[in-house]
């Protein structure tokens, strides 16, 4: 089965390249697609430097969910993997170790759970594990998921709540040594937290809604 990995990436010129050099080097995957979303930095410059690797521009940020749902457009592959551009430590270790699952039907979804990399973000990650932009699933999951591209930082409550629903099967992988930068890394710390602030409220937000409609 083809494999296509999509990056959603907003001004992560810091760190996507070495992402990129990971996932070009990875014999299991077939496709490499990075959605700049509405980036102002040298996101698409950088990713242009990897050949094979696909990039889509997006001219306004979409937010997360958006940015997935572009990628998706792209490719016709029956496994996706996604990873945030963000990383800081992935090895190709990680990305095999997050394809294993679905690829030999283990589980229909997996999910990648930071560990031993760094306080703060092993800590979020432990608490709230269904956060983690880390994920390879098979591609006929996402059919149902019509609202993807308007979920944002929700996207992943999406997807949790979805498995859930549907009794799906999720394997949680455990990836050592791995983590992202912060956003308060990336803006400083007042705009950090205020981004921050912000995602957390579009999760809550889409959460609130869901409830709502099942009630």
């Amino acid at each position: 089965m083809d494999v296509a990995a999509i990056v959603p990436a907003y001004n992560e010129a810091k760190t996507i390249g070495a992402v990129l050099g990971v996932l070009t080097k990875c014999r299991l995957i077939n496709e490499v697609i990075v959605v700049s979303d509405g980036s102002t930095d040298d996101t698409v410059k950088i990713a242009l430097q990897f050949d094979g690797v696909q990039v889509v521009e997006l001219p306004e940020n979409r937010g997360k969910g958006g940015a997935m749902k572009a990628g998706l457009e792209q490719t016709a592959a029956e496994i996706v993997l996604f990873l945030d551009a963000d990383l800081i430590g992935l090895t190709e270790d990680h990305v095999n170790a997050l394809l294993q699952p679905v690829l030999e039907n283990q589980a229909l979804m997996s999910l990648g759970v930071f560990e031993k990399g760094r306080i703060a973000t092993d800590l979020a990650q432990k608490v709230a594990p269904y956060l983690s932009g880390q994920r390879a699933l098979q591609r006929d999951l996402l059919s149902d998921l019509s609202d993807l591209d308007l979920t944002r930082f929700g996207v992943e409550v999406a997807l949790h709540r979805y498995m859930e629903e549907n009794k799906i099967p999720v394997a949680l992988v455990n990836l050592p040594d791995l983590s992202h930068l912060m956003k308060e890394e990336k803006l400083g710390l007042w705009k950090g937290l205020a981004a921050r602030g912000k995602m957390y409220w579009e999760i809550i937000k889409y959460t609130a809604s869901i409830d709502l409609h099942l009630k």
